[in-house]
């Protein structure tokens, strides 16, 4: 099924909808930096945290606006460098938040899109997913999906594009079942193409505990050789997401 094009999609997410996605932690985080900061005038431990709470708040904050706001992250202009046959007939991963269907609908306006959705497979629905969610809604057409069945028969589709989303999956069995969909329905030689924060050095500097949210790029590495998937690209965009395209190996 081929989404139709919408009128009007919201504008993507910036750092003032990251905050407002995660609202909780970060009134949490101000108000540990302040218990912090007045309690630290007599124990050091407690200013130390207070200095680290305070950090991972303007930090994360500031990565946010970096990747969100100022990167090419969200115009996909850089999709024709990583994947210069351009997405062909494609399949859209989202677990709750799309903003990618509708640009590349534009961008590709040649190239069937099919949209499939996890949210309702999600075995447990995290609160800042919920209110992306009721921001975002899903596109019209969009496909409800779950890890072990995408929508699409054997070899019928030249890339599949999944933009943070895969690490929504929880269960390593469901995100194994998902990359073994997707070589399923992808093409000899075709490709998936994912966007995602790693648990690395970089992130967990600048996002502190919410980084153990991500996978570390390990976990995509053997995700991708679990479903006889090869790296066929790396890179970063704004220093803190990883690109990664998985090719199937073209037959023989």
């Amino acid at each position: 099924m081929t989404v139709e094009a919408v009128d009007g999609p919201p504008a993507p997410s910036g750092a003032r909808h990251v905050v407002a996605y995660n609202w909780p932690l970060y009134v949490a985080g101000s108000a540990a930096a302040a218990a912090g900061a007045v309690i630290g005038r007599r124990h050091r431990a407690a200013w130390a945290g207070s200095a680290l709470a305070a950090w991972w708040l303007s930090a994360s904050v500031l990565a946010s606006y970096r990747v969100y706001d100022r990167s090419p992250l969200h115009s996909w202009r850089w999709l024709d460098r990583v994947l210069p046959e351009g997405p062909g007939r494609h399949l859209v991963v989202s677990a709750g938040l799309d903003e990618a269907s509708a640009v590349l609908r534009a961008r590709y306006p040649g190239a069937a899109q099919t949209v499939a959705d996890l949210y309702d497979a999600l075995p447990v629905t995290e609160s800042s997913l919920r209110r992306a969610r009721r921001r975002v809604p899903p596109q019209p057409g969009s496909i409800p999906a779950r890890p072990h069945r995408l929508p699409g028969a054997d070899a019928s589709y030249d890339t599949v594009i999944a933009p943070f989303a895969v690490h929504e999956l929880r269960r390593a069995a469901d995100r194994e079942a998902l990359l073994a969909e997707c070589a399923r329905i992808l093409r000899s030689g075709g490709a998936v193409v994912l966007v995602e924060h790693c648990r690395d050095a970089a992130n967990t500097a600048v996002f502190g505990p919410g980084a153990w949210h991500f996978m570390p790029r390990r976990e995509w590495l053997r995700l991708a050789a679990r479903s006889g998937l090869t790296v066929a690209h790396e890179g970063r965009i704004a220093g803190y997401v990883t690109v990664l395209v998985l090719r199937k190996r073209r037959a023989a």
